[in-house]
């Protein structure tokens, strides 16, 4: 009787889950896919901004720079302005942090930008800052975030599904070895949407930076950029943070190519 039970406690736990995950669903207005959301947008601006003290205090907090803050706010501003991006709720804002160390940069959800001085300073062009920055605001526009919260969602409620299942009284170390693979296997799921997340906010800031009057090759130097720091010392964080696909590089020339099949327009900033 206990048995049956648990069972059906796990099975009403994983419906639960379920059911949460592929009933809550949203269509993006920039990027026309429905989604599987849990979170409001209102929710992703105000977790974004209770977050983002947190996150910059990790990085050394807010750059003392002021020119350079206020040109990375600049051309955060002007790709705003230029896109679909300022025709969401989001409210975006860019900060520079004053880790001059670290090579990174990261969206949290509902618009909150951070870039570091340590990228900042490998950069060696405006059109180089405005892909960073456009694939940043590629993430939040794609609620790439709200999305990793829904799956973390529905994975933790099937892991407890599970464990709930397979406990057994007379050897409770049997549900922890069950409960340790299912988390193992969220892990993988979400590494391989995270790949898929970086390819979508390229994409998106292959579309963003032209409208913006930058030439969209720029990120491609940035990505060679990386390749090279990662090849001198340690892996650059962003590169951590920030999955790669595999050629990513190769993914951008297609992307370009097929958006400018006459080429790019001459005209855009470097």
């Amino acid at each position: 009787m206990r048995l049956n039970l648990r069972f059906i406690i796990a099975l009403i736990v994983a419906a639960v889950s379920l059911f949460g995950y592929f009933f809550n669903t949203s269509k993006n207005e920039v990027t026309g896919e429905t989604q599987h959301v849990n979170m409001s947008t209102d929710q992703e601006i105000a977790l974004g901004v209770q977050a983002a003290p947190e996150m910059a205090a990790q990085y050394g907090g807010e750059s003392p720079d002021a020119r350079a803050t206020a040109a990375v706010q600049a051309v955060g501003q002007k790709i705003i302005a230029s896109t679909k991006a300022g025709q969401t709720p989001y409210r975006f804002q860019f900060h520079l942090l004053a880790d001059d160390q670290t090579i990174n940069a990261f969206a949290l959800p509902g618009g909150q930008i951070f870039i570091t001085k340590g990228i900042l300073n490998k950069l060696t062009s405006e059109g180089q800052l405005a892909g960073v920055l456009a694939h940043e605001i590629g993430h939040v526009v794609a609620r790439h975030s709200a999305e990793q919260v829904a799956k973390s969602n529905l994975t933790q409620g099937l892991a407890g599904a599970a464990g709930i299942a397979s406990y057994d009284p007379n050897n409770p170390g049997s549900s922890v070895a069950k409960a340790a693979i299912a988390a193992a296997i969220a892990k993988v799921v979400n590494l391989r949407f995270g790949r898929e997340d970086e390819l979508e906010a390229d994409r998106l800031a292959v579309d963003f930076t032209p409208q913006a009057g930058y030439d969209p090759r720029a990120m491609i130097q940035v990505m060679q950029m990386l390749q090279q720091q990662g090849g001198r010392s340690s892996t650059p964080e962003f590169l951590s943070t920030h999955p790669d696909p595999g050629n990513r590089i190769g993914e951008l020339q297609k992307e370009i190519a097929a958006e400018f099949p006459q080429g790019v327009p001459a005209g855009l900033k470097q």
